[in-house]
């Protein structure tokens, strides 16, 4: 099978991109021929067509002028940049199916026009909310919001959930009207949600909910467990308000003396974050920076536990599969789709979301008893390597993808209006 991933970022990013490329590892593994479709970006991975790929644009914020915040705007709603280029990597590489991720802003929904006019079926991954929340995370000025499901896209300008700029937040309100106005996602045969959550949130948005299917990432065994190290806490992921990680820089005033948190990511917050840990816990937590996919593994596998405080609903995040995998309990807020993955008193701590107070009692069990992270690490281990098998996963893709296929003919055989 030719598999063509599309997504606008090549490299281990965040969760998406880190999905996309051990999904493209496993497919290469078994035989599939795979290629990448993205963004020109100087940290991608080598690419076969990375000469077709559009110019790289930065879109938060967009761009500076007014010549260009339009031509930004501009691509959001349509790339023909990348719609042309797209066009020649499919002429050249013929995908029996392509596997779209993240398109929104710098490539566009028109990279999915491209693939219908040469008639290959298309398969989606949702990794975010954005096809029902113009900011993608369901988050208004920080806070859980939810007022476009109901509401209409209108309910973003209003509200300049957007960074707070009328601007932005009028950019991507129009441009999720137009999108979802013109249809320019029903080339789209099958829509993958890793969470039950997510799914329901589309359905509730009317989102092609005769198209949404429940699948969860997968992950790899993970490396032979080791001994904690004494006091070790671990976050990982992108340092920004959302992700909570100030929560667990909080918490280490209450936690056992000696506890140390390690860190594991970057993103905008990485400033006032070390500036917050230097007054909160001197010399108590260390930021890593983002490390390869080793290096975090590294890290969860060494430690008491993995602390997951986000504040926004996230879906199925893929850093609690892999600390499972290591057999490192998680301790998660009980928000979105983190109850999905944590059982509460089996494989971590289901916590009050925004509450050090709560993250520190959770956490401190793990810190004084080596035998309760190895009890729950077992039962977390157990769950990586049954439920979030890759083989698991890549027969249920297949038989998607295959749906997909079904789907296209249909459609191509009784023509149905948009």
């Amino acid at each position: 099978m030719r598999v063509l991933h599309v997504n606008k970022f090549l490299y281990r990013r965040g969760g998406a991109e880190s999905y996309m490329l051990d999904l493209a590892e496993r497919q290469r593994a078994r035989g599939d021929e795979v290629a990448f479709y993205a963004m020109t970006h100087p940290e991608n991975d080598p690419a076969a067509y990375a000469a077709r790929f559009p110019a790289h644009l930065e879109m938060n914020p967009l761009p500076p002028g007014v010549t260009g915040k339009i031509s930004g705007a501009g691509r959001m709603l349509w790339s023909t940049s990348a719609r042309r280029g797209l066009a020649q990597v499919i002429a050249d590489f013929r995908p029996d199916v392509a596997h779209a991720h993240n398109i929104y802003h710098q490539l566009s929904p028109s990279v999915l026009a491209a693939l219908r006019a040469a008639g290959v079926p298309v398969v989606m991954t949702l990794h975010d909310y954005k096809l029902a929340c113009p900011s993608y995370s369901f988050l208004d000025q920080g806070r859980i919001c939810t007022a476009c499901v109901g509401g209409g896209f209108r309910q973003a300008v209003r509200r300049r959930c957007k960074g707070g700029s009328l601007a932005a937040s009028a950019a991507v309100a129009v441009e999720s009207w137009a999108h979802r106005r013109l249809g320019a996602y029903n080339p789209v045969g099958v829509f993958v949600c890793p969470s039950r959550f997510l799914t329901m949130k589309l359905i509730d948005a009317g989102v092609y909910p005769d198209r949404l299917t429940v699948l969860d990432h997968f992950v790899a065994p993970g490396p032979a467990p080791v001994d904690p190290v004494p006091g070790r806490l671990v976050v990982a992921g992108r340092l920004s308000h959302e992700k909570g990680v100030d929560l667990a820089i909080r918490a280490l005033p209450v936690l056992p003396p000696g506890t140390r948190l390690d860190i594991a990511g970057d993103g905008p917050e990485r400033a006032a974050l070390t500036a917050l840990a230097e007054a909160t816990a001197p010399g108590q937590v260390t930021f890593h920076g983002r490390l390869p996919k080793a290096g975090v593994l590294e890290l969860m596998n060494s430690a008491a536990a993995l602390l997951l405080p986000s504040r926004w609903y996230e879906n199925q995040p893929m850093t609690i599969l892999e600390a499972f995998a290591c057999g490192t309990p998680v301790i998660g807020a009980n928000l979105g789709g983190i109850p999905e993955l944590i059982t509460d008193g089996v494989t971590g701590r289901l916590v009050q979301p925004d509450s050090p107070t709560a993250l520190a009692e959770a956490a401190a069990p793990f810190l004084l008893s080596a035998q309760a992270r190895d009890i729950y690490g077992k039962a977390a281990r157990d769950v990586a390597t049954t439920r979030f098998a890759p083989d698991t996963h890549l027969a249920a893709l297949d038989a998607i993808y295959a749906s997909a296929g079904n789907r296209l003919s249909e459609e191509r055989r009784e023509p149905r209006a948009d």
